[in-house]
């Protein structure tokens, strides 16, 4: 058996396909009204449409758990610090956190999808890696303050 697709329940499908489409930049690549599929493989059902599927009145289905969340990565050199600027900019976004940096370094943002599912994007740990690195940190150092092990740092700064 192998996971397929995480599915979101979503209350209003085209201002959600927006918000995924401008903030995270996701197309839509398959598209069946009730539900669809985005780059990346993540789908969004509607809400009426999940009531029938898992025959629950509309009581039932409740949106700002707070206990989920779907993570993202952004791996180009220089383009995580671009994303922040490019959040702040944006007057409708809400956050559950701003940018903070965790302990092992990784730079990380916490957002709230139309929703309210949270959304993560995080530094990419090679480039962690590499800002620790061009800071000065040598390998042994850099495996100390991210908690990993040098192995682990030499792999990402190959």
């Amino acid at each position: 058996m192998k996971l397929k697709n995480p599915m979101l329940v979503v209350s209003d499908m085209e201002k959600s396909k927006k918000f995924y489409k401008d903030v995270l930049g996701l197309r839509v690549i398959l598209d069946f009204g009730a539900n669809i599929t985005l780059t990346g493989g993540l789908c969004l059902q509607t809400k009426e449409s999940y009531e029938e599927f898992i025959e629950v009145s509309k009581d039932d289905i409740k949106f700002r758990g707070n206990d989920f969340e779907i993570y993202f990565e952004e791996s180009k050199a220089g383009e995580f610090d671009k994303f922040i600027d490019k959040l702040e900019s944006m007057k409708d976004i809400k956050y559950v956190h701003k940018l903070k940096e965790h302990s092992w370094g990784q730079r990380v943002v916490r957002i709230y999808d139309p929703d309210y599912h949270i959304i993560e994007i995080g530094e990419d740990m090679k480039n962690v890696c590499k800002r620790f690195s061009d800071s000065g940190m040598n390998k042994e150092e850099i495996a100390v303050r991210m908690d990993v092990p040098v192995k682990f740092v030499n792999n990402l700064l190959k």
